[in-house]
């Protein structure tokens, strides 16, 4: 009884210790950051859509939309893409860490943007300054990416945890706001794909190539660029740390020290994919309503106070929550999205059911229809 007791207290002492509140925190905000930058841009698009007279579907600059193919292919090139990784990483480390490194840069003067849109506003306005062919940029641009490019040099140099989640959340962020799902259905393929492909990568894959597969990638270290450099210099020298790359966040424990935390990008940006994409339906039904209602909003009933958005927040919440515990239980890592996919997914099925949203979500979400003024919002 006594030993049942202490691992039960473990499991709480561990659940609130500050590395699984930091994963709890950021992931949650990234993706609601992700989703409403996402909104954003749709916006945007829509009102120079507007200011041009144009006619159509706005669609926004730089968005890749997936269709039924692509979701169900998805999944087969990140098990290829972790294959490769697998066994050829000591022969493509280099090429691997440079091509994180560019895209990172990236990535991070996205995540970057509205801070220094913020700071240079008052003082540079937003006129756009000539580079010849590489084209017209704004001094916010200019800022967020010098700023990005210097936070990847440092961990190019340092290999510090801290940039690299740093970097991971630029990755997210831009993931989540330039790749949209179209439908429920596509956004159901997907994730069913994925929950297959991680379940059978951290749980099964052990018995066909003797070692888990997902958890040796994800822990895997690039020797650094700069080292690379050196050697090529003869700097013998020179001592330079292996890079961890961003394909995770990670968190330092305050009370193990050495022990840190681990979440995969790709747990937060498939669930956030579906999150952006009841964001976006959400504030599309809610602006044809109070069009339908000549600009009055519709009465609220009780279940049109809980949104599609809140609704799959909270489901992730509790997916994240239970995958803590299966692995403080089990103590072995766990496939994070046998857990998230059914308590986003089958909570926001349900509720599209409840309202009759479920068959035009399911196919044709965007598509203008009358609607009544007293459907649920």
């Amino acid at each position: 009884m006594t030993e049942e007791i202490r691992s039960q207290f473990a499991i709480a002492s561990s659940l609130i210790d500050s590395s699984r509140v930091s994963t709890f925190l950021i992931s949650i905000l990234l993706i609601v950051y992700g989703s409403f930058r996402s909104l954003n841009l749709e916006q945007e698009a829509k009102e120079k859509q507007n200011q041009s007279g144009k006619d159509g579907k706005p669609v926004a600059e730089n968005i890749q939309t997936l269709d039924g193919i692509q979701a169900l292919c998805l999944p087969l090139g990140a098990s290829i893409s972790l294959l490769v990784m697998f066994f050829f990483f000591d022969s493509m480390q280099l090429l691997f860490a440079i091509c994180t490194a560019v895209i990172a840069s990236v990535a991070l003067a996205f995540l970057l943007l509205p801070m220094c849109q913020y700071l240079c506003r008052p003082c540079f306005g937003t006129g756009k300054i000539s580079f010849g062919f590489c084209g017209r940029f704004t001094s916010a641009e200019l800022l967020a990416f010098a700023l990005s490019v210097s936070i990847v040099c440092v961990w190019t140099l340092t290999g510090h945890w801290l940039l690299m989640d740093a970097m991971g959340m630029g990755l997210c962020v831009a993931f989540i706001a330039f790749v949209r799902l179209p439908s429920l259905k596509v956004s159901t393929l997907l994730l069913a794909g994925l929950l297959v492909y991680d379940v059978f990568w951290v749980f099964f894959s052990n018995y066909i190539f003797n070692a888990n597969v997902m958890v040796k990638v994800a822990t895997r270290s690039a020797d650094n660029p700069v080292k690379f450099l050196a050697q090529r210099l003869r700097l013998s020298n020179a001592n330079h740390e292996k890079l961890s790359l961003p394909g995770k966040l990670v968190f330092p424990s305050s009370s193990q020290r050495g022990n840190f935390s681990m979440l995969g990008l790709g747990d937060i940006v498939m669930p956030g994919l579906l999150l952006c994409f009841v964001l976006r339906y959400d504030a599309f039904k809610k602006a044809n309503l109070i069009q339908a209602s000549a600009g009055v909003p519709p009465p609220l009933t009780h279940l049109s106070k809980i949104t599609y958005f809140h609704c799959s927040l909270i489901g992730y919440f509790l997916g994240l929550l239970t995958a803590t515990v299966s692995s403080e239980f089990f103590k072995a890592a766990q496939p994070a999205l046998l857990y998230l996919v059914p308590f986003t997914l089958l909570p926001l099925l349900t509720m599209a059911y409840l309202k009759g949203d479920l068959r035009r979500m399911w196919s044709e979400p965007f598509a203008n229809q009358k609607l009544s003024r007293d459907q649920d919002v």
